[in-house]
């Protein structure tokens, strides 16, 4: 009589270690999703402050043809970039790594026309412009802190993938490493500044 249940008990508890710790391992991936999400939310915002932006500066930067389809042409790719991205099964390595390229095209874009505007007074006390200026650098915040929130949900998860006794239950449910978002080689770049131009 008192072997039935410590025999129960026996079999029960590898089956609730289990069951606890196939729930961890999905908590942590919905929470990387998340964060994924986030990064998109943001981006997806940048990209419709762009085109604002870019029509608001036209009229005045008429000789900056080259700079501001530059920053059209960035937009565009980094859309792409997006739907790849998405397209990949959790971001997946090859589509993080085409939206983390196109979103520093992005980045560099922008910054050129960020230094061609300070050249153009006019536009330079021109309240529309200035406020999407002021809002796309509080966007770039967001997507900083959107990246990092992603980046520690995607280490936690990958600390338990490989860790022992974890990595048996996630070979047996196939759960898989998450890539981080890492910045590009033109992100890693030392950007020049030249004071000679200033005015």
């Amino acid at each position: 009589m008192v072997v039935l249940p410590v025999v129960v008990i026996l079999l029960l508890v590898p089956v609730v270690w289990l069951v606890m710790a196939y729930n961890r391992l999905a908590r942590l991936r919905v929470r990387c999703e998340n964060a994924y999400s986030q990064i998109d939310v943001q981006l997806k915002r940048r990209f419709d402050l762009v085109p604002n932006l870019v029509e608001a500066v036209k009229g005045f930067m008429a000789h900056e043809r080259q700079t501001l389809e530059a920053v059209i042409k960035a937009r565009a790719a980094a859309i792409d970039g997006l739907g790849r991205a998405q397209g990949a099964t959790h971001g997946g390595v090859a589509g993080l790594g085409a939206l983390a390229a196109a979103s520093g095209q992005l980045d560099l874009a922008l910054g050129r026309l960020f230094g061609v505007m300070e050249r153009y007074p006019d536009l330079k006390a021109n309240q529309n412009a200035l406020q999407l200026q002021e809002e796309l650098v509080h966007t770039e915040n967001r997507i900083a802190f959107a990246r990092q929130g992603y980046n520690d949900s995607v280490q936690a998860l990958n600390t338990e993938i490989v860790s022992f006794p974890m990595n048996l239950v996630a070979g047996l449910f196939a759960f898989r490493q998450m890539p981080m978002f890492e910045a590009t080689t033109q992100e890693r770049e030392v950007v020049a500044v030249s004071m000679g131009d200033a005015r």
